[in-house]
């Protein structure tokens, strides 16, 4: 019973843990940037499109390449922000590997 009382204090602090990452994912900001900073986007923690700036000289193209930017730009933002999570879910999972043999985290 004492290997079971340590699993679950083991599992309220990661799950503690899990909850501080997942503010801290939801606080963090990524920029995306096309056509050389011609367009840049600014992504939330949950993949919340918080603002997007284009270069004036832009407007008098034609939509398509705009649009295009935009698009580029979010997915760069995206990727980072990703990367972002990611590296913070590694980061609060670290010291949980030996929670139980053959267990695995499904991130």
């Amino acid at each position: 019973m004492k290997d079971l009382a340590q699993i679950m204090q083991q599992a309220q602090a990661m799950q503690a843990k899990m909850a501080e990452v997942q503010a801290k994912i939801e606080a963090t900001e990524a920029d995306g940037v096309a056509g050389a900073g011609l367009v840049r986007v600014k992504l939330k923690g949950k993949g919340e499109l918080v603002s997007v700036t284009i270069d004036k000289s832009l407007m008098g193209d034609e939509p398509e390449i705009v649009e295009d930017l935009i698009k580029a730009a979010h997915a760069d933002a995206k990727r980072r922000l990703d990367q972002a999570m990611e590296d913070a879910m590694r980061a609060a999972t670290a010291g949980f590997g030996g929670l139980m043999p053959g267990f695995k985290l499904p991130f």
